[in-house]
């Protein structure tokens, strides 16, 4: 079953997060769900698009040590679906704190990644 597109393909927002997401080694885009998820190879590490009202929602995997303070932080939502497995989403707009969406998304394609895509991460 095909889904409708979700997204705007001009999409600024978008365009700046697949900025991020796709700077990750081995990172790619696949459009599921009428979304554009961001994977890992296979496995997903985030997900774009509208989620319950938020039109600019991110969904991420949040790292287990951080989820905590996460869960406080107004900003931060559980999205439909993808909440139940503990993810975790916030409503992003062009004025976003951009160097906390990318660590978010490290952090996000850390939890998936191969050890070949995770020493790709550190430094030389």
């Amino acid at each position: 079953m095909t889904h409708p597109r979700m997204f705007a393909i001009t999409d600024p927002v978008l365009a700046r997060v697949r900025t991020l997401a796709l700077a990750l080694p081995e990172a790619v885009e696949v459009e599921a769900w009428g979304r554009p998820t961001f994977r890992a190879g296979t496995p997903m590490f985030a997900v774009y698009g509208v989620h319950d009202g938020h039109d600019t929602g991110l969904v991420f995997k949040p790292d287990p040590d951080e989820r905590p303070a996460l869960e406080h932080d107004e900003r931060f939502y559980s999205p439909p679906y993808h909440g139940a497995s503990g993810w975790l989403a916030i409503d992003l707009a062009a004025d976003s704190d951009w160097d906390e969406v990318r660590e978010l998304l490290e952090g996000s394609f850390r939890q998936v990644a191969n050890k070949r895509q995770l020493a790709a991460l550190e430094p030389a």
